[in-house]
């Protein structure tokens, strides 16, 4: 615990230290700002007329008058003027002739350069620091000396008592300035241990050196701590060193602190070891009991798994079946459909039949009496109607087809236009008008064409069934392509839906049961069909009849090829 104490200690020390650095420096700022400001005003009043010629009867005085003012507005202890010999010649107070002529200020000035200097001014404690400015004759010469005495007790009574401790000492080591009087004035020699204070007594103090920081033990006082980082900086321009004392109880405790905090967690540690040994203990006991369960549990399971993987082999084969039954199922559904169309289309195939042996017979005696224009107007014909059979039976084969390709882009009016094509013959014999508005433009939708095909042919013979007894039989086909879906619409006027919620399962159906007309497989198909192409199949009650709707997704070339 006192490994983890010294180490937290030192760390928290470091810290302490780059705060310290920082406040001495700010500190020192504020020292070097406020002297600043002394040091301007002695240069540009260094210039003024009332110091110049102070040889002539009368100038003295009014060089006094300027200097008394100069010190009232700024605050300064004395405002001095000498003359190249040293000798005062006016100031700010008065007193008797005294000369500056030895202080080292006075001679930098001399040499014409900024002279400062830190020092007594009229008792042995009032210090003072000094800033001296030459004055220039017009030839360049320096003709006298303005001496800027700044009050060194009145710059630090705006920041005393202010935290942390901070003084700053001069060449010798002795304090000169300081936020806490009870540094003022002492001096600490090279290797010596104690600190002579003011009063003339001894107060020793111990120094240690912890991870290369320097902590005093002090006992002056209680506006000092206890133990104190210090830190020192020098400060050329002012031709003073600054230092500060920070106390470090705050870091001695969050070290005691870490030291209890990591004491507890060793001793709440080990107590966890003494329980998990314990417990590892407990839990071989009843793992030797659970061992001897399992063993027991091992064949039973064996056996159970061995039955749920003949059981899944079960299931996918029977998934398979019914796979494959729902495709058969399809394909049956869409030769139902063609079984019902079989007369219509017979007729429809039977009539291009007949007229084209009926124009080929009189082409054949047109051409004997050499009426060849007639022959080929014949020839015409043959050909509309050899179109015509070729692609009717074209549907048919794509609808017979068993499609397996995956969804792709189909015009959905191309696919309604198919549709109509092959229950034409249908719609005909029983007297059913369809009503289509095809758009001009392809509309094209994500499916399967012929899949698709077959529902719209579920769909549209359906309505054909429901309007079989009916006097008002029309069918309407309306296509809606605003927005991302399309929406195909196929209404009727039939008697409408009887059960709606039974409408798309399987074998569900209004026709007479072993009709030929169906076996209620259709609407069932359909529904799987467009489910299979991420669209919805609807069907609702209307006043006169019923209205299917499918519902399918746009196709969109940017998506596809993103996917």
């Amino acid at each position: 615990m006192a490994g983890v104490w010294h180490n937290g200690y030192r760390q928290a020390l470091e810290q302490l230290a780059r705060r310290a650095e920082a406040d001495l420096a700010l500190a020192s700022d504020r020292l070097s700002s406020q002297l600043q400001i002394y040091q301007e005003i002695a240069v540009m009043t260094a210039d003024h007329p009332a110091l110049q010629h102070l040889t002539t009867p009368g100038r003295i005085e009014a060089a006094n008058r300027v200097l008394r003012r100069v010190a009232d507005k700024s605050g300064a202890r004395d405002v001095l003027f000498a003359d190249t010999s040293g000798r005062v010649m006016a100031g700010a107070t008065e007193g008797e002739t005294r000369s500056i002529a030895g202080t080292p200020y006075f001679r930098r000035a001399m040499n014409g350069a900024l002279g400062t200097g830190i020092g007594p001014y009229g008792t042995d404690t009032d210090r003072a620091y000094f800033y001296a400015a030459p004055t220039f004759e017009y030839t360049g010469g320096v003709s006298g000396v303005l001496v800027f005495v700044a009050d060194v007790e009145l710059i630090e009574r705006g920041w005393r008592g202010d935290t942390p401790a901070v003084f700053f000492t001069d060449s010798a080591g002795e304090v000169f300035i300081s936020n806490r009087s009870e540094l003022l004035f002492w001096r600490r020699a090279p290797g010596q241990v104690g600190i002579s204070r003011p009063s003339g007594g001894d107060s020793a103090f111990d120094v240690s050196l912890i991870g290369g920081q320097e902590v005093w033990h002090l006992g002056w006082g209680p506006y000092l701590p206890e133990r104190a980082l210090h830190l020192s900086r020098d400060l050329p321009v002012l031709g003073l060193g600054g230092e500060v004392l920070v106390d470090v109880a705050p870091v001695r405790r969050m070290a005691w602190l870490q030291a209890f905090a990591v004491g507890g967690i060793c001793l709440a540690f080990g107590a966890l070891l003494y329980l998990a040994g314990e417990r590892r203990r407990n839990l071989a006991r009843a793992n030797a009991v659970l061992e001897a369960r399992v063993s027991e549990r091992t064949a039973e399971l064996s056996e159970a798994n061995r039955h749920l993987r003949e059981e899944v082999i079960v299931r996918q084969e029977a998934e398979a079946a019914l796979k494959q039954a729902q495709a058969d199922l399809v394909q049956a559904g869409k030769l139902s459909a063609l079984g019902q169309m079989s007369a219509g289309i017979s007729h429809e195939l039977n009539q291009p039949l007949m007229a084209i042996r009926s124009f080929a017979d009189n082409g054949s005696q047109f051409l004997d009496r050499g009426r060849t224009d007639v022959v080929a107007e014949n020839l015409g014909r043959i050909s509309m109607m050899a179109a015509r059979m070729a692609r009717i039976i074209r549907n048919l084969r794509a609808f017979a087809r068993n499609e397996s390709e995956p969804v792709s882009r189909v015009d959905l009016v191309q696919v309604v236009a198919s549709a109509i094509e092959m229950t034409e013959a249908r719609l005909r014999s029983d007297a059913v008008t369809l009503e289509w508005d095809a758009p001009p433009l392809p509309v094209y939708v994500r499916g399967g064409e012929v899949r698709l095909g077959q529902v719209v042919v579920n769909l549209i013979t359906n309505a054909a069934d429901a309007m079989a007894r009916g006097d008002r039989r029309r069918i309407a086909i309306t296509l809606d392509d605003g927005g991302d879906r399309v929406r195909l619409k196929v209404r009727d006027h039939g008697p409408g839906i009887a059960a709606p919620e039974k409408l798309f399962e399987p074998f569900y159906t209004t026709k007479a049961v072993g009709s030929s007309e169906g076996m209620g497989l259709g609407l069932s198909i359909s529904y799987g069909l467009v489910q299979s192409f991420g669209g919805d199949i609807r069907g609702e009650n209307l006043d006169d009849g019923a209205v299917f709707t499918v519902t399918l997704d746009r196709w969109d070339d940017s998506a596809e090829a993103a996917a």
